[in-house]
């Protein structure tokens, strides 16, 4: 097909979905993501680097989203509220993804070297949370565990998500699963959206 084939970057993803799911990401080829596509491998490699770019695309949206979130919290929130907006932000993502993004984590689930791969992007995401976090004056430790923490709370959250298709939506459950976290450690759980004064360690909407 031509060049400017619209919608060619969605068309490579779906079709590549597909291919992993029924033969495996190792495989499945880029020539044969291409041909499902309807497109050339000259498409292909316009818009990705290689077939793991498929499933970890590069340009950090989704880290960029999550860090934003964090910066933009009022000043006065709590560390562990402040990324709360950031899983909010998260869960936004990838409830608009939903199909894709359960699918995508099958694939991720059924491949060693591909989860491997996952646990460093969320290292990657670690990090930046924590450096998010130094610059609204938080120290260390506190940023660092807190940033784990998020990490922690978005794992669990998500893999709940995954396995209950039809159940809460992904905000939702991490939100709860937040919640259960600071039920644990003592600090007040989050405040109902839009309610009027709330505390300045309630959680607020994104």
């Amino acid at each position: 097909m031509g060049r400017w084939e619209p919608d060619s970057r969605g068309r490579l993803a779906q079709a590549a979905l597909e291919l992993f799911a029924e033969r495996g990401f190792e495989n499945t080829t880029v020539a044969e993501i291409a041909e499902r596509a309807g497109l050339t491998e000259r498409t292909f490699f316009r818009h990705y680097a290689d077939k793991r770019e498929v499933l970890f695309p590069t340009g950090g949206e989704f880290e960029n989203l999550i860090v934003t979130a964090i910066e933009s919290a009022p000043a006065a929130l709590a560390p562990i509220d402040a990324v709360g907006l950031g899983l909010d932000a998260a869960a936004a993502m990838l409830e608009q993804r939903g199909e894709f993004s359960r699918r995508r984590q099958a694939i991720i689930t059924a491949n060693a070297e591909l989860r491997e791969r996952e646990l460093i992007k969320l290292a990657s995401l670690s990090d930046a949370i924590a450096d998010t976090l130094r610059g609204r004056g938080v120290t260390d430790p506190g940023a660092s565990l807190t940033a784990e923490v998020a990490i922690a709370v978005f794992r669990v959250a998500f893999a709940r998500w995954h396995d209950e298709a039809g159940g809460e939506d992904l905000r939702q459950i991490m939100r709860s699963s937040l919640d259960e976290l600071k039920a644990q450690m003592g600090a007040p759980s989050s405040a109902p959206a839009g309610q009027a004064g709330e505390p300045a360690n309630a959680v607020t909407q994104v």
